[in-house]
């Protein structure tokens, strides 16, 4: 079947470089919170072969085209409206970022770009006469067709899709046309899409979407959180707090120790992602290379295959089916599910922490509360955030579940689930930016801390029967057992108590000055040392 003749050609032969553009970043913290605008990176899409994995921001200004593409649409609005999932509709400006990379456009871009990546590798095989290498201005020609890929040439995709009823195929016959103006590349048409089998195009596309959007945009919005976290927990290392375990009184913290137990145990979670190798395939049908060895026997393909993969910045899997297994996705989502899981612990102990009034929120200009009552100022950030790491974390773990499971050597049942690669991060990506918005509109309310503590002198309860223990005196523990448990302790009560104690007075004289303001232990040094544990640099990156 041939392709449409609808499909125009490139505007020139020689494309000009995208432009850098500074990608769209998460709302702002206040001052403590506050970080510089970043530019997407860690891009391969524009590698060849040999070439460095790691671009500049100018390989990325193709994402940045689409999202002004996206946003100049007439009938945006009504295309919100009438969206069958929240993130394309009310929640759109949040995870617009994500759009490029896991939209049917940004999976039809990077179908074109291995399409494109491999023509030019095969130029590059002496053995492959047929294919001889290109000149200059047809590497450019094929080049600029990737390079200034857009939402019309998208559409243009679609429209042949519509005849072929195969995605993969349809790419094909839009290069094959687009190239038939450019005699040299018009020649050597019927080698795009060389020994292929599909999913060696679209296993390569989702890890390039997986590897450039999750540095690109999905770690830039946990790093945020991390630094948020930090700045919360050195600013407020000193305030003391009432600990509560099982809900009820228990030994005094700090708000800014509590704040950094989180940031700890985040950033360790950032390290596990470096671990995690974004792997491709390209052996065909099977696995097996059956269609290159019988065409080409004289080729080490498996070495070219190797070769192609990495020069993508991609690690090679040599061992496969018709498929990428997507054991590596499954690790990945484990992780996001892992991390999305501390972070719901976060969000519920913060909305807990307002609910006891430890922290005020900061009222916003225009903003309701409620429809009824004109006084509420509801936690509704980490609520928010909450609620979609719940849907998130569905999301990912059916994906990581599911894709390790294909039937023999192949099965459809991967495709329509890596279609959602970008709900469950999407539903992530709204969330970190929920959180983060939480953060920024809370403060610590010292009155009501220092009241709570006021009011639980029985907390002493436990260094007072520690020292005892040490000066040898018997049934420490059943001693202030009888005086707490059960019991209404006031500051004159515990000092009575003190004062009847069998030490020596330098001892009982630090006792008595002891408070439940003061009882915080190491709690202040500990977050105040979080930054120096807390590594995001190395943290929160794939290679």
């Amino acid at each position: 079947m041939s392709a449409p003749p609808s499909l125009k050609p490139p505007a020139t032969a020689a494309a000009a470089s995208p432009r850098a553009v500074a990608a769209p970043r998460a709302t702002a913290l206040r001052s403590a919170c506050a970080r510089p605008t970043r530019r997407l990176q860690f891009s391969a899409s524009a590698a060849v072969a040999g070439a460095s994995t790691e671009m500049t921001d100018d390989n990325l200004g193709w994402a940045e085209r689409s999202l002004e593409e996206l946003g100049s649409l007439p009938d945006k609005d009504t295309f919100c409206l009438m969206a069958l999932s929240p993130l394309d509709g009310r929640y759109d400006r949040f995870i617009k970022d994500l759009m490029p990379f896991f939209s049917e456009f940004g999976l039809i871009r990077y179908r074109v770009l291995i399409e494109v990546k491999w023509l030019l590798k095969l130029s590059q095989i002496p053995e492959i006469t047929e294919v001889p290498p290109f000149s200059e201005e047809a590497q450019l020609f094929l080049n600029g067709i990737v390079q200034n890929f857009g939402i019309d040439d998208a559409k243009e995709v679609k429209k042949i899709e519509k005849i072929t009823n195969h995605d993969v195929k349809a790419v094909e016959y839009f290069l094959k046309q687009r190239c038939s103006s450019n005699p040299e590349i018009a020649k050597v048409s019927e080698f795009f899409h060389f020994a292929c089998t599909s999913e060696d195009i679209n296993n390569l596309s989702h890890a390039l979407a997986l590897k450039e959007g999750v540095n690109g945009v999905m770690f830039p919005a946990m790093i945020d959180i991390c630094k948020a976290m930090c700045s919360l927990a050195t600013q407020n290392s000193a305030y003391p707090m009432l600990s509560r375990t099982h809900g009820q009184p228990a030994s005094p913290t700090t708000v800014g120790k509590e704040m950094a137990n989180f940031a700890a145990r985040l950033s360790d979670i950032g390290k596990s992602f470096s671990e995690v190798k974004i792997l491709g395939k390209f052996a065909g049908a099977v696995g097996n290379y059956n269609a290159h060895v019988v065409a080409y026997p004289e080729v080490d393909w498996p070495k070219v295959a190797e070769e192609f993969v990495r020069s993508l910045g991609l690690q090679f899997n040599p061992y496969v089916t018709q498929i990428e297994p997507h054991d590596y996705i499954s690790k990945l989502f484990n992780l996001f599910i892992q991390f999305n899981n501390v972070l719901t612990d976060f969000d519920r102990d913060m909305w807990s922490y307002i609910s006891l009034g430890y922290f005020k929120q900061i009222p916003k200009a225009g903003e309701v509360g409620s429809s009824t009552m004109p006084h509420k100022i509801n936690p509704i950030d980490f609520e928010n955030s909450d609620g979609n790491l719940h849907l998130a974390n569905g999301i990912l773990s059916a994906i990581s579940i599911k894709l390790p499971i294909s039937r023999l050597q192949r099965d459809l049942t991967d495709s329509t689930v890596l279609r959602n690669l970008g709900v469950g991060l999407g539903h992530s990506l709204l969330a970190y930016k929920a959180t983060i918005r939480g953060i920024s509109k809370v403060q610590v309310n010292e009155s009501r801390l220092a009241e709570d503590l006021e009011k639980t002198w029985e907390v002493l309860a436990e260094p007072i029967q520690t020292v005892m223990r040490r000066y040898g005196i018997p049934e420490p523990y059943e001693k202030l057992k009888e005086l707490t448990r059960g019991q209404a302790v006031t500051k004159d009560s515990m000092q009575q108590f003190i004062d009847g104690l069998d030490i020596p007075e330098e001892v009982r004289s630090k006792l008595a000055k002891l408070t439940p303001h003061s009882y915080t232990g190491l709690a202040d040094d500990l977050a105040k040392d979080i930054e120096k544990l807390v590594d995001l640099e190395s943290r929160f990156k794939i290679k």
